[in-house]
């Protein structure tokens, strides 16, 4: 089985660019594999971008053209796709991707002072990554649980009724 290589050209704040891109036979089966669950494969690029995501962390720009190629579409609409839907991560991001909720329910309840003790703690903003790649702190626009705001979710967790107080041993579950 042949694996992701990548050729690291540049650093652009202090992240890899990749320029070439390889894509392992696992991934090309996955992907393969998904093409069978839809009539259309325009259908089937969340899931190839998705597949891309869970084995690098986030779709580099090389992988793109790739999965078009695979599933038989132009690599632009395979980018419409990726830069459309606000969980594919289209750089590299933190071990722990923690997504704070800013619709108007958490900002309501206390989501400026929440993101504000996050941002302390870990010494980053939105958008930003700890030099030590541990979180990524991202806005999302709403995580369906407006009547507990606010809310977090940190990976695949969802946390609620969140307050300035329980925040330094929230992120201290997330090695």
């Amino acid at each position: 089985m042949t694996e992701a290589v990548l050729k690291l050209a540049d650093l652009v704040a202090g992240h890899p660019v990749t320029t070439v891109y390889v894509m392992s036979d696992e991934e090309r089966h996955e992907i393969e594999h998904c093409l069978h669950h839809y009539d259309d494969n325009r259908a089937a690029s969340i899931d190839a971008l998705k597949i891309v995501q869970k084995k690098h962390g986030w779709v580099p720009d090389a992988a793109i053209a790739k999965i078009g190629e695979l599933i038989g579409i132009p690599a632009a609409d395979v980018e419409g796709v990726a830069t459309f839907y606000n969980l594919i991560f289209r750089r590299p991001v933190g071990r722990n991707v923690i997504k704070i909720c800013d619709s108007i329910s958490c900002y309501l309840t206390g989501y400026d002072e929440v993101r504000n003790a996050i941002s302390a703690h870990l010494r980053i903003n939105l958008g930003q990554t700890t030099a030590d790649n541990r979180y990524t702190l991202l806005p999302i626009c709403c995580l369906g649980a407006c009547d507990h705001g606010p809310v977090a979710m940190i990976n695949d967790d969802t946390h609620r009724d969140l307050s300035v107080e329980n925040i330094p041993a929230l992120l201290e579950q997330y090695k």
